[in-house]
């Protein structure tokens, strides 16, 4: 096999995944909270942080850096959406649910566009996935009166709805160079797509069975993955996996995820949003 070959499939299992070389990054801290509830994406521009919900309306809202002040928000045309990206006129979002990626005019939150999630399907299992994880921030919930019927999440879905199961899209995004790249679970891959011809002109494995934010460091794509509580730095023109950053059982969960300025951005989706020194 050869050298590159190999280092690709190291981005297919998590045993080989494990093996990588760890870089030391700082130790993450909370910066502040989300203004939404739920966050699930985080997107850096020069203007302020960009997060959007997976709540009710899919609210996107575009923050300070110092204090995360709301500078302007809206709610989105997207199902409890995963990723956000800024293509420095317009947003795009992962509709997980609906298995779609939306395009948004930035000022107004109106769409301009709709196309459908390329690896989009149900989430399936593999004897080497690593259990689901929670945020160690997550606090159980006071039992109601009258119990409400259990939200199946996507990596349930196969289990418990079987054939039923609707499946879902992307969650983490970023734009590079009139690309759009973003990771899709059900398939376990990164995409780098031609948003004007909707053509698929890469794609690499992710580390494990839950890929989220992915973020840019130079030339390298680090995709999160939120089981194995991980970042993992990839080649993008061969999709091998060169380093990983393994936060503590203690820290919180990874969901979204960006970098600027040498800090790695990322937020739990209990409320949280975090940063640590790459």
């Amino acid at each position: 096999m050869q050298r590159r070959s190999f280092l690709a499939l190291a981005g297919a299992s998590p045993a080989l995944a494990a093996t990588l070389p760890t870089r030391k990054a700082g130790k993450p801290t909370i910066v502040f909270k989300s203004p939404t509830p739920h966050p699930n994406g985080l997107q850096a521009t020069a203007e302020g942080l960009w997060v959007i919900d997976q709540s009710e309306g899919a609210r996107a809202s575009l923050i300070t850096w110092d204090t995360g002040k709301v500078i302007r928000a809206f709610d989105t045309e997207t199902d409890r959406p995963s990723g956000i990206t800024f293509d420095g006129q317009s947003l795009w979002i992962g509709s997980t649910y609906s298995r779609e990626i939306v395009q948004v005019d930035a000022q107004t939150g109106k769409t301009i566009s709709r196309h459908f999630t390329p690896g989009a399907g149900v989430i399936y299992n593999m004897k080497s996935d690593p259990p689901a994880r929670s945020s160690p921030l997550n606090k159980p919930a006071p039992k109601p009166a009258t119990p409400k019927p259990a939200q199946v999440g996507g990596f349930q879905a196969g289990d418990t709805l079987g054939s039923k199961a609707p499946g879902t899209g992307a969650h983490g995004q970023e734009w590079r160079d009139g690309f759009l790249w973003m990771a899709v679970p059900p398939s376990r891959e990164v995409y780098q797509l031609d948003p004007r011809t909707w053509v698929v002109q890469r794609k690499f494995p992710t580390a494990a069975n839950r890929p989220h934010g992915i973020g840019w460091e130079g030339r390298y794509l680090w995709v999160t993955d939120s089981n194995l509580n991980a970042f993992f730095k990839h080649d993008p023109d061969t999709g091998a996996t060169l380093e990983r950053i393994q936060l503590a059982d203690t820290d919180p969960l990874p969901h979204g995820m960006t970098i600027r300025d040498g800090w790695l951005w990322y937020c739990d989706d209990v409320g949280v949003i975090c940063k640590l020194k790459l």
